[in-house]
Formats: structure tokens, C-alpha cells, sequence
């Protein structure tokens, strides 16, 4: 009786996992029908539909949940080390090079674009930091909700709070660079969107191993991703009013990127003891974001 009834559990859970699946194609096609209906101007059309698709990785990133509870640590921290790669590289190759760039056409020589860049750079990673400090430094009873109930042990809300915040700085880049025209935009969202699943697989397996539903893991998980349009539409908007303002939104959005992956992904990809394999998902995840950028782009 008990492998009967584990076996109509998994077969309920596989058809939860392939009607997301189907869902998350359905609203996929409708978002993309919706928006030309918007009539948006085309920058800022562009940075949502590049927000939307960064959106739509993280929640295919937690579709899994529903089918497994637990993925391997070895997995999970390759995985994580890939995520770093592909958002260096989209720093240096989608942000820090097209910022200098986009400085020199405003006529700064190249010491005063790469003064800017740097300046805009460091204004970015302690802006996050602040914010960093700030989720890191709430009370636990913000965080659960209600004290009478800890479902959810305080430092798993502030795992997923971290995450969220650090799409921020995602969304920033996919906006900063579709508002300022750039040709690399939608390379870019591509490959944010890619990092972004394993981001979306992770909050959903953290929250599930602590004790919460498969479904509300995924509803989570799945909605953790919705900020990036909501900033990419917003910096897009912003560098679409004054020219100046690309150069510093991409050094901006640079910093920031910069310290989610030193302050935290990295490590969180060392911490188990598998850092030759979190290393070498770097390497394949910086190089393949390097091709998009480069080649494809």
C-alpha cells in the first residue's frame, strides 16, 4: 500500500511539474501578445520583454520542485559557480566595455571615461552592499510573519530575500542596456535569464527542504523573478531621459552585479567543498556568456 500510494504521489507530482511546464508556455505567448497591444515606445519595450524573459527563467528554474525535493549539493554548487560565470562575464562584456564606450561618445577622453565607469562601478557595489546589510540585519519576526508559527527558520527567509534583492541589479542591466540601445541587449537578457534558473531551482528547493508545500516553494520561486521587469522597465525609462545617464546606469548596474557574485554567489558555491567543480562551472558559464556577447550579440 505505502509504494501504491508513493507511486500516485509521484505521478501527481509529474503532472503538476508538466502543467506548470504548459502554463508557463501559455503565459509566455500571452505576455508576448499583450505587449504589442501596449504600443510602448520600442526601448522600453524592449527592456520589458528582456525583463520578462529573465522572469520567466527563474520561474522555469523552479519547476522542478514539484517532481524533487532534494538536488545534489555537487550539482547545486556547479550550477551556482555557472551562474557566477555567466554574470562576470556579462559585466565585463555587456556592461564595463559598452560603459566606456558609450562614455567616449559623450567626449570624455579615455582616462575620464574609465574615471566615470570606475566611480559608477564602486557607487553601485556600495549601494548594494547597504541594501545587503539592511536585509541581513531584520529582525526574525519581519521574516517569518507570524512568531507563533515559525514554519520557516528566519535564516531561509533571509536567503531568499538576498536572492530577490540581488535580481535587482539584473534588471537594472537588461534595462540600462535595452534604454540605451545597446546592440548587445538582448544577448544580454538571454544570458541573465539562463543564471536565473538555477536561482529559481534554488529558492524552491531551500524553502521545500524546510518544510513548506512543493506548490508554494514553486509559487515562490516562480515570483521571485518579477522584479526584474519592474526595474528593467523603470532604468530603461530613466537612461531614455538623458543621454549621460547610460554610462553611469551601466557602471551602476556593474557594481552591483560585481558584488553578488564575490560577496555571495562564489562563496555560497565554495562552501560544500566542491570548489573544483564550482570552478569549472564558472569557467563554462563565463565562456559561454562571453559567445552570446561577442558573437552572437
Amino acid at each position: 500500500m505505502g509504494t501504491e500510494t508513493l507511486a500516485i504521489s509521484s505521478g501527481r507530482m509529474f503532472r503538476y511539474a508538466f502543467g506548470s511546464l504548459l502554463l508557463l508556455a501559455g503565459t509566455a505567448l500571452l505576455v508576448a501578445h499583450g505587449l504589442e497591444w501596449l504600443n510602448l515606445e520600442p526601448r522600453i519595450l524592449r527592456a520589458l520583454q528582456g525583463g520578462a524573459i529573465c522572469a520567466l527563467g527563474t520561474a522555469l528554474g523552479a519547476v522542478p520542485v514539484l517532481v524533487i525535493r532534494r538536488m545534489p549539493v555537487a550539482l547545486s554548487d556547479t550550477l551556482l559557480g555557472f551562474g557566477a560565470g555567466v554574470m562576470l562575464a556579462a559585466t565585463a562584456f555587456s556592461l564595463i566595455v559598452p560603459g566606456i564606450a558609450a562614455a567616449e561618445t559623450l567626449g570624455l577622453s579615455p582616462w575620464g571615461a574609465s574615471g566615470l565607469i570606475s566611480f559608477g562601478i564602486m557607487l553601485g557595489a556600495f549601494g548594494l552592499y547597504l541594501v545587503d546589510r539592511k536585509v541581513s540585519g531584520a529582525s526574525p519576526e519581519m521574516l517569518v510573519g507570524t512568531p507563533d508559527n515559525p514554519v520557516i527558520p528566519p535564516r531561509i527567509w533571509l536567503f531568499v530575500f538576498a536572492i530577490i534583492a540581488h535580481n535587482i541589479p539584473e534588471g537594472m542591466a537588461v534595462g540600462v542596456s535595452a534604454g540605451g540601445g545597446m546592440p548587445d541587449a538582448d544577448s544580454l537578457a538571454m544570458g541573465i535569464a539562463l543564471q536565473d534558473v538555477p536561482e529559481g531551482l534554488v529558492i524552491a528547493l531551500v524553502l521545500a527542504g524546510a518544510g513548506m508545500s512543493r506548490v508554494k516553494a514553486f509559487l515562490i520561486g516562480a515570483a521571485s523573478g518579477l522584479v526584474e521587469p519592474v526595474f528593467a522597465v523603470l532604468c530603461a525609462w530613466l537612461v531614455s531621459l538623458a543621454e549621460v545617464l547610460l554610462p553611469l546606469g551601466l557602471a551602476l548596474a556593474a557594481g552591483a552585479m560585481l558584488l553578488v557574485v564575490t560577496h555571495e554567489v562564489i562563496p555560497e558555491s565554495r562552501r560544500n567543498g566542491h570548489e573544483k567543480l564550482a570552478s569549472l562551472g564558472l569557467c563554462i558559464g563565463f565562456c559561454l556568456m562571453m559567445v552570446m556577447d561577442t558573437a552572437l550579440g
